[in-house]
């Protein structure tokens, strides 16, 4: 296994080294060794070994360097040693380190993106093929850009050679700037914490995750009284997210680099659930930091992911990648460390997201079709198909990734596709998944099985499906968007994720976004009640339950999933309120979760339909749960930050049609509906 090493200054404190194997499957229609993992006793000790079809071992151990890598440094006049490229999947990430001690140095690939563009990959993009993105490394290919190698500090990092291309002056200032943006602080109108603010930061602190000595993420909980934590003692990257700001927001930034830069490294890691491995570019779930012991008294911390292969129900994770997309962009955005983004890891990381998510399908939608439980709803709830939650954050995807790709040759036919699907699945959610008074009487009319391009009802909504709730419930002010759309079926129950999502990445007109919160305010009772905020409206009940959850007992009505209301959803309903400039309807829901969230002990989720009993399976301090009302908490004492965070209307994209089926002789979709709901 041919490797590459390059040699930078960096902000990430752990010292490491990390392990790449290659997958079975090919990456990027090449097609590598076959390589396997397996730990081998011998005697006290344990190794982590990897048996190659070449019956080659290669092992790491404290005593022996990694087998299949070179040295970073060979020689201060030889600072970069190019060998062949072999950029396979992230294998095992890990570091020999002893157990208690401290890390004395470190080198992580930093800023040198900008000076190595030779080097860095390139996009061949065609829009409409099966495989939509190519990716090519010059020198060769299955090429991993970042390799972290444990330096000591008395050893000569980068020399002043003529070979080593990088000037070593530049260099530390770049290590002192770095080190500069993880203690960016961010100024915030003076206020005194209260009591439970305090509590909250201190049960963030002690839910952090440390890899070797450094910290990279928070579990999910950490309630001390919880016997069978299951995978709640995980790292999570959709639970990290509202950590993640709340860090940001208090200047530390230090975590959320190195999170962002780790789960980028288990990026593919292969994982196989009988035999079969996920698509090339998927995110884990989460992952996990375990000590493996080695030869020497010495011990080794490792982060072993989880793509769904452990999960209950086994279904792979649609949302991590999108939402470390949107993390990306908001660390930038906050820290000012737009170098991250540039980095030649970061950019192939990002395309490998967008290629999995842009690829070519059987389907006729612009919309992504996922399977049931592969979001925030976990589990069997009936939103197979095309959920809205997974459309907003695919759109704010999208628009994070047009913001942050670095555009070349290679890379503006993807910058193009990327522009295309932003402006037929804007125009897709904005005219079929809106539903208000006027577009419920409409549908009550529908007509069926017509066939023509002029249909009306072009999914063939039967009028029988509109739910008698709905026709009661619905305000005459306000509107929201729906749940799922697909052929013959409307899901019309309220989920609280995707249409907060949809007002803050402007996915909704600007009239649908106020006419969200508007219903939100109309119906307080039901989608907020004693606790902020419903996951879904209405649960469901009696034979409807039992067939579509298929009896599952968490999901009862009006508990986890099925109605029940989830704390954590806190922080998004304020970044939308303020977006909207409805601050007061955040206080509001802010105030109501800071007179129970402590007294209760932190929960993951509340019961009954207005919310007023923990749930009851609910694990306490729940981390999410506290990093969402800090969150929510600083965005209101400090709202301008919260223009970081959300996009405003994109009218361009108004403008472009990728239809262009003119030359067919059929009728060219037009934008005019979506143009006059904005300007009305």
């Amino acid at each position: 296994m041919n490797t590459v090493c390059f040699l930078g200054h960096s902000t990430m404190k752990p010292t490491c080294r990390i392990l790449f194997s290659c997958r079975n499957s090919g990456i990027f229609g090449f097609t590598p060794v076959k390589c396997y993992h397996r730990l081998v006793s011998n005697g006290n000790s344990t190794k982590l070994c990897l048996n190659f079809e070449h019956n080659c071992q290669f092992h790491t151990s404290p005593c022996h360097n990694l087998s299949g890598f070179r040295r970073v440094v060979d020689d201060t006049r030889k600072a970069f040693r190019v060998p062949s490229w072999s950029l396979g999947q992230s294998g095992v990430i890990s570091r020999s380190c002893d157990v208690g001690l401290r890390s004395r140095g470190v080198s992580v690939i930093a800023n040198v993106a900008s000076r190595l563009r030779n080097l860095s990959t390139s996009v061949e993009t065609r829009v409409n093929e099966n495989n939509f993105e190519r990716i090519y490394v010059q020198g060769g290919i299955n090429v991993k850009p970042l390799v972290v190698e444990r330096i000591d500090k008395d050893e000569n990092i980068v020399g002043g050679g003529e070979d080593s291309g990088i000037d070593a002056g530049d260099g530390k200032a770049n290590l002192e700037n770095r080190e500069g943006l993880s203690e960016l602080k961010v100024e915030s109108p003076k206020r005194e914490e209260t009591n439970i603010e305090k509590e909250a930061w201190r049960l963030l602190q002690n839910a952090v995750v440390t890899y070797c000595g450094s910290p990279v993420g928070t579990v999910a909980a950490n309630d001390p009284g919880d016997k069978q934590p299951l995978n709640y003692d995980q790292v999570f990257i959709r639970d990290f997210v509202p950590s993640a700001l709340a860090f940001l927001l208090k200047g530390e930034g230090e975590i959320v680099r190195n999170f962002l830069l780790h789960t980028l490294q288990l990026q593919s890691w292969e994982k196989t659930v009988d035999c079969y491995s996920p698509g090339q570019g998927l995110m884990p779930a989460s992952f996990k930091v375990r000590t493996v012991p080695l030869d020497c008294n010495k011990f080794e911390e490792v982060l072993d992911p989880d793509f769904g292969e452990s999960a209950i129900g086994r279904v792979a994770p649609v949302d991590s990648g999108l939402w470390w997309i949107i993390l990306l962009r908001a660390y930038c955005k906050i820290t000012g460390d737009y170098a991250l983004q540039e980095r030649v890891d970061v950019q192939t990381g990002l395309k490998m997201i967008l290629n999995l998510c842009l690829s070519d399908g059987f389907d006729m939608f612009p919309s992504l079709l996922v399977t049931d439980g592969s979001c925030m709803i976990d589990r069997r709830m009936g939103i197979h198909g095309h959920p809205l939650e997974i459309q907003a954050l695919f759109y704010s995807a999208l628009r994070c990734s047009r913001e942050m790709l670095s555009v070349n040759d290679g890379s503006k036919n993807l910058v193009r596709a990327i522009n295309n699907r932003l402006s037929a699945l804007s125009f897709h959610i904005r005219e079929y998944y809106w539903v208000d008074m006027k577009k419920i009487n409409e549908i009550y009319r529908y007509k069926t099985e017509e066939y023509s391009l002029d249909a009306t009802n072009k999914f063939n909504i039967y009028p029988e499906q509109i739910p008698s709730w709905l026709m009661d419930w619905i305000p005459e002010e306000g509107g929201y968007l729906i749940g799922n759309l697909q052929p013959a079926h409307m899901d019309f129950r309220f989920f609280t994720l995707g249409n907060l999502w949809s007002i803050v990445s402007s996915l909704g007109t600007p009239r649908q976004n106020e006419a969200i919160l508007n219903l939100i305010e109309a119906k307080w009772d039901d989608l907020v009640g004693h606790m902020p905020l419903k996951i879904c409206y209405p649960a469901l009940e009696s034979e409807e339950w039992r067939i579509i959850t298929g009896s599952d007992p968490k999901n009862t009505p009006w508990s986890y999933h099925n109605g029940g209301s989830w704390p954590t959803l806190l922080w998004q309903f304020t970044l939308a309120c303020i977006k909207m400039r409805k601050l007061d309807l955040a206080r509001k829901a802010v105030a109501l979760a800071e007179k129970r969230l402590a007294d209760d002990r932190w929960p993951e989720y509340y019961d009954t339909r207005t919310g007023r009993f923990i749930g009851k399976q609910s694990r306490l301090y729940q981390t999410w749960t506290i990093a969402g009302f800090l969150a929510s908490k600083m965005l209101l004492d400090n709202p301008e930050m919260a223009s970081l965070l959300f996009w405003d209307e994109d009218y361009e994209l108004l403008e472009i049609c990728v239809c262009a089926l003119s030359k067919t002789g059929r009728k060219k979709c037009s934008r005019g509906a979506a143009r006059s709901q904005i300007l009305i």
